[in-house]
């Protein structure tokens, strides 16, 4: 059985994660509800995936620390401009099944990553995303970005977090 306060991620069909630019990895430790609590409703960008140092306040300064504002971009196929980040979702309420990764520039919506299959009662959510230029995604700008899904018919934001995409 799982309890609110293990770390919980999403694990997708291989192929699935090709198709659409994101991956998840198994948990590979435990976040206290204190250290979930410090962070609910936020969505962390990182470089790599998180991991627990120490106790509860140490956890949460590094998480702090590693927490990126700016993500460079590589050049992909076709010289299009493409990013690769970790995403580390806190959220704020339970219930969906799948969900969206929305990326916003301003109040403008941008672009989109699916999440299918999202066990209903995951607490923390973390996975990889690749997203271009060839999205909607501008390199310069800054985006807030939402996670989103429905709850009994109803849109709700799990989490927001921003990012520079240079």
């Amino acid at each position: 059985m799982t309890t609110p306060s293990r770390r919980l991620f999403v694990m997708l069909p291989f192929a699935l994660l090709c198709a659409i630019g994101l991956s998840a990895r198994p948990a590979d430790a435990d976040l206290s509800k204190k250290v979930i609590a410090a962070f609910k409703g936020k969505l962390l960008v990182t470089s790599g995936p998180l991991e627990s140092v120490g106790d509860d306040k140490a956890t949460i300064a590094h998480f702090k620390k590693q927490a990126l504002t700016e993500v460079k971009s590589t050049v992909g196929a076709d010289d299009v401009p493409t990013w690769f980040f970790v995403y580390t979702a806190f959220l704020n309420r339970t219930g969906a099944t799948s969900m969206k990764l929305e990326f916003y520039d301003g109040k403008n919506y941008s672009a989109d990553k699916q999440l299918t299959g999202v066990d209903p009662k995951l607490t923390v959510l973390t996975g990889e995303i690749e997203i271009t230029e060839d999205d909607n995604i501008t390199k310069g700008k800054t985006y807030t970005l939402k996670l989103t899904g429905n709850v009994k018919g109803k849109e709700v934001v799990f989490a927001t977090g921003q990012v520079k995409m240079n």
